[in-house]
């Protein structure tokens, strides 16, 4: 898709698990993972996000990700490349990079380990933004990054950058969405599964998903549902999805339960970079039940 400063990046966006086989990336897996995206029909995906495992990859296979993103995409959903880091220089380079790529636009986490006051946080996006027309979305991860994107800096970035466009809060307060989106037009999208319906009900328009690895056509029948206006189908949705994402979400951390379950369906090895490491024997043991259970076994 053309890259646009006024691209609205809304619906279902699949932050994609990276693949691995015997220590490298297995393009072949990661190939057959975007067709499924393709297939339910998501509005976008996401490289070399967090649930990428993306500090682990080299430049690379960061570079490579995105243009084999794009590549397969071949104009059919939005991608969004992640270009963020904690060195605002190299953010900038890494964005620039996506753009010659042709990233449709950046998912920008906030700078961890640093931990900038909000005029610092402020400073690093507008340098970013302003060295790099392309699209950018907005990544705020508390329990992350150590840091917290407050509504005021996304506001006051809004109005003063016209290429950030989104946001994508993970800062698990929903009632942050009807603040900010009464105050600017950035499109805010959920950073968390579960609280995608309470955060469209309150003004989100979509959500960079996680289990949508998984169950991408379940994810956009509760986003589209939610988005029109009928309740009652995306409660149902919810119910699914986000029981399922729950269920896997408590045996460790993003992304170790989706990549070893989508190992038990047989898409991917069930393999991780260090400093992750497998699910404990016990919570392993879980896996396919848990899928049982969705009738996914």
């Amino acid at each position: 898709m053309a890259q646009s400063a006024t691209m609205d990046f809304r619906g279902t966006y699949t932050a994609l698990v990276t693949p691995f086989r015997d220590g490298k990336v297995d393009w072949d897996a990661f190939a057959s993972l975007v067709e499924k995206q393709l297939a339910a029909g998501v509005e976008g995906i996401v490289a070399c996000g967090t649930t990428g495992e993306s500090p682990t990859l080299s430049h690379d296979e960061w570079a490579r990700s995105v243009t084999e993103s794009v590549r397969l995409a071949n104009g059919k959903c939005h991608v969004l490349a992640g270009t963020g880091g904690n060195n605002t220089a190299d953010a900038i380079r890494k964005t620039a990079e996506a753009k010659e790529m042709g990233a449709d636009g950046a998912l920008v986490v906030t700078p961890y380990y640093n931990k900038p006051t909000q005029d610092g946080l402020f400073a690093h996006y507008a340098a970013i933004a302003s060295a790099v027309d392309l699209p950018i979305v907005l990544y705020n991860v508390p329990s992350r990054c150590g840091v917290d994107l407050h509504n005021d800096t996304v506001v006051r970035l809004s109005n003063e950058c016209a290429n950030i466009v989104a946001h994508k809060d993970a800062s698990l307060d929903a009632t942050r969405t009807a603040d900010l989106t009464a105050r600017c037009g950035v499109t805010v999208l959920s950073g968390d599964d579960a609280l995608t319906l309470p955060m469209i009900s309150l003004g989100a328009k979509g959500v960079i998903s996680v289990i949508g690895n998984l169950v991408p056509a379940w994810m956009k029948e509760l986003v589209d549902a939610g988005l029109a206006g009928r309740y009652e189908q995306a409660r149902a949705a919810h119910l699914r999805a986000c029981g399922l994402a729950e269920e896997l979400g408590k045996l460790g951390p993003n992304p170790l339960p989706v990549k070893s379950a989508m190992a038990e369906l047989g898409w991917i090895r069930e393999e991780f970079r260090l400093p992750m490491c497998p699910l404990s024997a016990d919570a392993r043991a879980k896996v396919g039940p848990i899928l049982g259970r969705f009738e996914l076994a």
